[in-house]
């Protein structure tokens, strides 16, 4: 909602408790994140799966049936939370900083600033290479720092990881 003054309409100041302002134009990462993600549940769940068929057929126990039950029903739970997980990721490039976001339950926001960045990492896993998608690591003097962004194509992580790094050397120039 805005109000006007004397000099035009006056924004409504952006709720603190809205992590995601919607006055960014934000990328998105691809949704072929979401396959290597399903994938590596695949994996997992794959494991033990059969580590407790094979107990369960071995001693017959109504408990390792019940564990397989369960696993299965938090594999699909997990499987929708991932899809929807993928399409929380997002970053935007500002003049002055990266803003990136994720999360569903807990929704995160991390701004850095372009003088701040100590060095950019662009990885790919062979699941990710599989895929066509690499992984841009932002890392700065804060230990904390978890700025990265996941399921990027490769150029277009080569050209955020030039342009981050280009950005990062003129703004450290200033300090």
């Amino acid at each position: 909602m805005n109000t006007e003054n004397a000099d035009g309409p006056v924004p409504t100041p952006a709720d603190p408790l809205e992590p995601w302002p919607e006055t960014v134009a934000w990328q998105r990462v691809s949704t072929d994140l979401i396959r290597v993600e399903l994938v590596r549940l695949g994996i997992g769940v794959l494991v033990v799966v059969v580590g407790l068929a094979v107990a369960w057929g071995l001693s017959g126990h109504w408990l390792f049936g019940a564990g397989l039950a369960l696993v299965v029903l938090l594999s699909l739970w997990r499987s929708v939370a991932i899809v929807r997980a993928v399409h929380a990721w997002g970053y935007a490039e500002r003049d002055d900083d990266l803003l990136v976001r994720h999360g569903l339950l807990v929704r995160r926001l991390s701004i850095v600033p372009y003088a701040r960045m100590q060095f950019v990492d662009v990885t790919a896993g062979p699941l990710e290479r599989a895929f066509g998608l690499a992984t841009v690591q932002l890392h700065t003097a804060a230990a904390a720092s978890d700025a990265r962004v996941p399921g990027l194509r490769p150029a277009e992580a080569s050209r955020l990881r030039d342009r981050l790094t280009a950005l990062g050397e003129d703004r450290a120039e200033g300090l």
